[in-house]
């Protein structure tokens, strides 16, 4: 029982909205509807109870996992519910919560429906446009989006402080129109600003930016100039100062320094280069401007009058429009310069945190935000005014411009190189910033970030590798499964790469567990290639992530198991990756230790599959091994008892403990030392099963679980065998 304080959010097979329980204390609920469902509505302050199964939200327990709660705590939500299907939602009698939320939360919810009636039956543009104006982002798929990320234009789809600017640029510029004197259209700006700011949820960098114009108000009072660097540091140490955590946060640490290279770097640069030839090339045909114009850029106006007064000559053209002309296009390219040198420069001072969060650097970026930007920082007024005014004209114009916005960046998504980048070491982080501030100090040491950023581009380093040891890591994916093998010589072998079951949901998860869980460990160890990638059989829970893993790490080949994914066999072809099908019986030496493959067999006798599809082998590294299992079952299981199953030091516990594996007689005859489970938290299936459990204690096997220790790793250096875990 509580209080709605973010009301009913409805997307495809669900409903969402977060009640508070007490005071700083918060709940995300869920329920899942189907086709036919009538919604059920929860506006902001009602008083609700409902049935629901309650957890507290858990992250992926591997090094370089995103913290999902902390960043639900930071919004005071410690448990998330699903809602038991077929229970009501019951309202109960009173209100609660403040009556200015209440009114914001109404100005949202009419945005909402405003937007979804203006685009009936357009899913892409509902999404994109009420994230965009709005910051509602349950509606917009990841495939949408996945272009605007490697291009970096993303950030012209999410709520900024662009907005804010755009916005407020528009109210200005209107209010000076009507004849509103400067300080009291700067109010209103400021108002508005705030006022969006509540709208649209107070994300971080639309207060930071709504501080920022309340600074610029308060400057302008006191007569005093607003520069962009004092600007930063009065935000930074007022948001701080609230709010320490936020130094932290990566949406924090890139706008802030985005404003700090453009106002320590680009305005300066502009203010004494482009400015004055801007002004120059203003009213070539008035001259008493001439006394006034710098010296250093007299040039661009008389060498702009005379390509005038020449085109005159040769079209007889009037000499005022080919004068209005060139002026117009003089602007124009110094326009382009000051976009090329701004975009070039924050990316450039945002290339190390992009790797360390993102593991990528755009190159495409430098052109696609000349196009992109301008469209979407157009679509916010245009948009705003179609949300106010109902026109349909106007929201066609809004979502026809997001449409070219993303052609644009899908043609060059096209051009961009299919590379990711792993997480760089110390040293370079270091050399980067040294070098930034070196710049900063002195002007003509700018070759040096530009030699940095080439080097950790370039990553020349070696990935870093196990020599000598034979590794078994067991990654937190969930339920699924996900084992990354270093072999004693430093070959890296990826078996399986989890994956979300999504049963008979219409709508991708934006989750994506190679892309988002996988991935990022990878790069963590600083792994940015794998050389080969193991897909045990065509579940999704194995298979899933693994088109994202082919695609950031390019392995040399791809092994997969009986019957397998169609699609995930073109993926590797488009990418050229040799595709291989090991079976039972087969062995080879690879990087110092010995492959021996126990399934699946050659013919295919077995009379279950699926599971049994599954591609089991032992890796040998002196007097010790270990053996990786899939979800094989007992048919399987018996079989290669049959062919002569040995001992392994180290198992992966096939089908992540179920009942229907691991029997008696498979354990007895591999007898493990260590047993590594890989099963999700508190997940439907029961898995692992008691019996299973039991089975290996039995047998005075260490057992390591996914689900309670996160990531697990056992070890051998071919005498000995060691073993840990992420939460230990």
């Amino acid at each position: 029982e509580g209080c709605v304080v973010e009301p009913t959010v409805f997307s495809p097979d669900r409903e969402q909205f977060t009640v508070e329980l007490e005071p700083g204390a918060r709940i995300r609920a869920s329920l899942s509807t189907r086709a036919g469902d009538t919604p059920q509505e929860l506006d902001y302050g009602s008083r609700v109870e409902f049935d629901a199964r309650v957890r507290p939200p858990r992250n992926f327990q591997n090094p370089g996992a995103f913290d999902y709660v902390r960043y639900l705590a930071h919004r005071d939500i410690y448990w998330t519910a699903s809602v038991v299907r077929g229970s009501a939602i019951r309202v109960l009698p009173g209100q609660c919560g403040s009556r200015l939320m209440a009114m914001v939360a109404g100005l949202r919810q009419t945005a909402l429906r405003r937007i979804e009636a203006l685009y009936p039956n357009q899913p892409y543009e509902t999404g994109l446009m009420e994230a965009i104006l709005i910051g509602e982002t349950s509606k917009m798929e990841k495939v949408w989006t996945e272009n605007f990320r490697r291009t970096g234009t993303y950030h012209a789809l999410v709520i900024s402080g662009v907005h804010v600017t755009v916005l407020a640029g528009v109210l200005l510029f209107t209010l000076r129109m009507l004849g509103v004197r400067p300080l009291p259209a700067l109010a209103a700006a400021c108002i508005m600003a705030w006022l969006y700011a509540l709208v649209s949820g107070l994300t971080a960098p639309v207060v930071r930016a709504a501080g920022g114009f309340t600074l610029i108000l308060g400057a302008k009072f006191l007569f005093r100039r607003a520069r962009v660097v004092n600007l930063l540091a009065c935000v930074a140490i007022v948001f701080l100062a609230l709010d320490p955590e936020q130094l932290f946060e990566a949406s924090f640490q890139l706008s802030f320094l985005a404003v700090a290279v453009i106002g320590a770097f680009v305005a300066p640069w502009i203010e004494s280069a482009t400015m004055p030839r801007r002004w120059a090339a203003t009213a070539l045909d008035d001259y008493d401007r001439d006394p006034h114009i710098q010296p250093k850029a007299a040039h661009v106006r008389t060498e702009g009058r005379l390509l005038a007064e020449t085109i005159t000559l040769w079209t007889r053209m009037p000499e005022r429009v080919s004068t209005l002309l060139v002026s117009a296009a003089i602007r124009l390219a110094l326009w382009l310069i000051e976009m090329l040198a701004l975009s070039a420069t924050v990316q450039l001072g945002l290339a190390l945190p992009m790797v360390y969060y993102f593991h990528r650097i755009s190159f495409t970026g430098l052109s696609a935000n000349l196009i992109v930007a301008p469209l979407m920082e157009a679509v916010v007024p245009i948009g705003f005014a179609a949300l106010f005014s109902q026109w349909h004209w106007l929201a066609l114009l809004a979502g026809a411009m997001v449409r070219i916005s993303a052609r644009v960046a899908d043609w060059h998504a096209a051009l961009e190189p299919s590379w990711r980048l792993a997480d760089p070491p110390l040293w370079i982080a270091m050399a980067f910033g040294a070098s930034v501030l070196a710049c900063l100090m002195w002007r003509r040491a700018w070759p040096a970030p530009l030699l940095v950023f080439a080097i950790l581009v370039w990553q020349p380093w070696p990935q870093p590798s196990l020599t000598g040891e034979l590794e078994m890591t067991a990654i937190d994916v969930g339920q699924g499964d996900s084992i990354l093998v270093t072999l004693p010589r430093g070959e890296a072998l990826l078996v399986d790469a989890g994956g979300l079951v999504q049963y008979g949901s219409s709508v991708k998860s934006n989750l994506e567990i190679g892309e988002d869980v996988v991935s990022p460990y990878l790069w963590s160890r600083g792994l940015r290639k794998l050389d080969t990638v193991v897909a045990t059989h065509a579940h999704q829970d194995h298979i899933g992530g693994l088109p994202a893993i082919l695609r950031n790490f390019h392995p040399r080949d791809l092994w997969v198991g009986a019957r397998p994914s169609s699609e995930l066999i073109a993926e590797a072809q488009r990418l050229g990756i040799r595709v291989r099908y090991p079976v039972a019986g087969e062995s080879w030496e690879q990087s110092g230790a010995t492959l021996h493959f126990l399934t699946p067999a050659g013919d295919q006798p077995y009379r279950k599959t699926a599971n049994n599809d599954s591609l089991a082998f032992q890796i040998s590294y002196g007097s010790r091994s270990m053996l990786l299992t899939g979800d094989i079952e007992s048919e399987a299981e018996a079989m290669a008892i049959a062919r002569g199953v040995g001992h392994a030091d180290i198992l992966k516990v096939a089908h992540h403990g179920s009942r229907t594996s691991s029997t008696e007689a498979f354990l007895d005859a591999v007898s493990p030392e260590v047993a590594i489970v890989s099963a999700g938290f508190e997940n439907s299936f029961g898995h692992p099963h008691p019996n299973i459990l039991a089975r290996l204690r039995e047998r005075h096997t260490a057992i390591l679980r996914t689900d309670q220790g996160g990531l697990s790793i056992a070890g051998t250096d071919g005498k000995r065998v060691w073993f840990s875990q992420m939460t230990q």
